[in-house]
């Protein structure tokens, strides 16, 4: 797999129980800061219907580089680092490469 282009990340996170709305209010302000990011192209948080402490994370980077600039980020280190994953029963990370659309037939 190329380490070109899109960098797609998808993380899970299993709150612990009652932590939901304290969790969706921290993520409302990583949220708005990684949006702002050069290299973020798309930064989408998920809340379960079914589980209120139950998210997931949906981020595009424009490039490898661009993610570890995220990771290193004054907002990452602050709100996700040192007040969201204190939260967390889970986390599951993973990362993916979009896969190109095939041409359209001659």
């Amino acid at each position: 797999m190329s380490n070109d282009g899109e960098f797609i990340v998808v993380a899970r996170y299993q709150v612990k129980v009652g932590q939901g709305d304290q969790v969706a209010w921290l993520l409302g302000s990583h949220i708005a800061a990684t949006r702002g990011e050069p290299g973020c192209l798309e930064f989408v948080a998920l809340r379960s219907t079914a589980n209120p402490d139950a998210f997931v994370l949906y981020e595009r980077y424009a490039s490898r580089e661009s993610f570890d600039a995220h990771l290193a980020s004054p907002h990452f280190e602050t709100i996700v680092r040192g007040s969201i994953w204190p939260l967390l029963d889970d986390r599951v990370v993973d990362f993916h490469q979009a896969v190109p659309a095939a041409p359209e037939p001659a």
